[in-house]
């Protein structure tokens, strides 16, 4: 007679799959929409796993959270184990699943660049699925989180490989309904800024362009900060002044003519490579997304030449 297996001493299956989907997602929101429930009862799943555990999973921020070392720990024995229960359950159903490989990038890049050129992935890709992760978090690509990130910087972290996408450049960005045609103009309308997630001297802000162009003593006739780029490319869009963007984000609203370069100088930005481990487990999907997103780079920005 076969021996009775020893009761499993789990969690709630409710808080499992909550704090699995808010970590895959870093979102409660997110996780919310996913699980069709509210972000407040993916709080209270969460709270109520972190209290039987009697650890913190979560580092919670203003718009956004983090996952602590022990939340890294619990989140890909999860992922992998409702993995599975997906796999079997298709299997079950007389289904394939296809495999899937995870993408991440920041919310911007994400939306902005990665999310209007996905049917070209699957139209190359037919076997393979992609998701993508935004969050403007660092993922930590060796434990698995996603297969892949395209990151903003300079440095390649230790263990990865970067390759080169785009060297980022910045320039006086608005709609050509705003008429500007000389960087004197500038005092006649709203300079637009946007936060930078970790300040340094060296993110091309309008101080710095001002000063390149000869214009330090400039006063604008207004100002405006937003929290991120996305909502900066939004305002211009709109009409609402000039931002000093980032020209890979705004690359395709300047090839629709809805957003123009006016006038330079450009500044410097940072790069955008694609990381992924120098071994990673699956080479087979690494290699297809290479390929894709450096024939997608490699078609160009449609911008005007360098001022």
């Amino acid at each position: 007679m076969t021996e009775r297996r020893t009761r499993r001493q789990l969690p709630p299956l409710p808080a499992l799959r909550a704090f699995e989907a808010a970590a895959r997602h870093l979102s409660f929101k997110a996780a919310a929409e996913e699980l069709a429930v509210t972000p407040t009862a993916v709080s209270h799943h969460v709270r109520q796993l972190e209290d039987a555990l009697a650890l913190r999973l979560f580092v919670r921020r203003p718009r956004r959270v983090a996952l602590t070392p022990e939340g890294r720990v619990l989140y890909p024995v999860l992922r992998d184990g409702f993995d599975a229960f997906e796999e079997a359950i298709a299997r079950l159903r007389g289904q394939r699943l296809k495999p899937v490989v995870t993408l991440s990038a920041t919310v911007a890049f994400t939306a902005r660049w990665l999310v209007p050129r996905v049917a070209a992935f699957h139209a190359a890709n037919p076997g393979l699925d992609l998701r993508l992760h935004a969050s403007d978090e660092p993922v930590d690509l060796i434990s698995g989180t996603a297969d892949a990130a395209v990151r903003y910087g300079r440095a390649v972290p230790a263990g990865l490989v970067g390759d080169l996408l785009f060297e980022d450049m910045f320039a006086p960005v608005c709609s050509p309904a705003l008429g500007l045609h000389h960087p004197d103009e500038l005092a006649e309308h709203t300079l637009i800024h946007f936060e930078w997630r970790r300040p340094h001297r060296d993110n091309p802000v309008w101080e710095r362009w001002l000063a390149e162009a000869g214009l330090s003593g400039l006063v604008p006739r207004a100002e405006l900060t937003l929290s991120d780029e996305s909502q900066a490319v939004q305002a211009l869009v709109a009409g609402q002044g000039v931002a000093l963007a980032g020209l890979v984000l705004v690359a395709d609203e300047i090839a629709a003519g809805r957003l123009v370069v006016p006038f330079g100088p450009r500044l410097r930005g940072y790069d955008y490579r694609l990381l992924y481990p120098a071994e990673p487990p699956h080479p087979e999907r690494i290699a297809a997304l290479r390929s894709w997103i450096r024939q997608e780079a490699a078609g160009g920005l449609g911008l005007p030449g360098r001022t």
